[in-house]
């Protein structure tokens, strides 16, 4: 599936579509909902839910808002068709929750990914061994960890390689020193995290402790950019109980995309992250 090319994305282009075309009309939602006979709760879920558009709906829609053009009119019906077609992470919708399965629908539909991790190294860089370790440790029997471990492999097939997405990473000086694991874990793991970093679509950097006092202290975070349009993010914060899922784009997803951009100030260079990395290997048995 081609980059920003999932379910995902096509739902979130197709209200998009609608909404600027109900604009465009200076109708109110509620002007639509009388004018089919709807309800307002469903031109708003249309407009904004997570479930996608039946085309009987939408054709019904396209009609009201005059929009007689075959090929514009195919080419909606194709994003509402696009928005119903499986993804990879449909078959673990018997074991996660809505929340992390949208989680996963959006990070593999960037088309760029910011995140700073300030614990661990981010999942999208974790070597096998490293997850692993990190799963056992939560006292998870051996099928969680296996299916865990799949998920997180399946994501950076997906994201790294098939999507070939703009990544760029930003972890604290202490995510490379916590032992995960044992010490063979975490030569493999800065061993890994040198070699994605020859890349070309990885940047990886590191906040060193004489960084001092920043705003990522308050929180790691993962950013997706969806589309080149201004604005268009999606994002996740780590809180100590329940990870807060944030799917469009407001002012707090602005404020987290300045306070990446300040990180990238403090943090080393992607080339001297790389020379921490091998004085922290050098250190390390192997």
């Amino acid at each position: 599936m081609p980059r920003g090319g999932t379910p995902v994305s096509q739902l979130r282009r197709l209200r998009a579509e609608l909404k600027t075309l109900r604009e465009d009309l200076g109708q109110t939602q509620k002007d639509v909902a009388d004018a089919l006979e709807w309800s307002s709760s469903k031109v708003i879920r249309i407009e904004n839910g997570p479930v996608g558009i039946s085309i009987t709906d939408l054709k019904a829609l396209l009609f009201h808002y005059k929009v007689t053009d075959d090929q514009r009119v195919d080419d909606l019906l194709e994003l509402a068709r696009g928005s119903k077609q499986p993804a990879w992470w449909h078959r673990f919708k018997d074991v996660y929750s809505a929340k992390f399965l949208t989680f996963l629908g959006l990070e593999s539909s960037a088309i760029r990914i910011r995140q700073f991790q300030q614990m661990l190294v981010p999942g999208l860089l974790q070597s096998p061994e490293y997850m692993r370790a990190l799963l056992k440790s939560y006292g998870n029997s051996p099928e969680v960890i296996e299916r865990g471990a799949a998920v997180r492999s399946e994501r950076q097939r997906v994201v790294m390689v098939e999507n070939n997405v703009e990544t760029y990473f930003i972890v604290d000086e202490s995510v490379l020193h916590r032992l995960i694991g044992d010490e063979w874990v975490m030569r493999g793991q800065l061993l890994h995290l040198k070699e994605l970093a020859g890349k070309p679509n990885v940047s990886i950097q590191v906040v060193p402790f004489t960084a001092g006092v920043h705003r990522g202290l308050a929180s790691s975070f993962e950013i997706f950019q969806l589309s080149e349009q201004e604005d268009d993010y999606a994002m996740v914060v780590e809180l100590p109980y329940q990870d807060r899922l944030i799917e469009e784009s407001n002012e707090e997803t602005k404020d987290y995309v300045a306070i990446f951009a300040e990180l990238e100030k403090v943090a080393l260079s992607p080339e001297d992250s790389l020379v921490l990395i091998d004085r922290l290997l050098g250190k390390l048995p192997g």
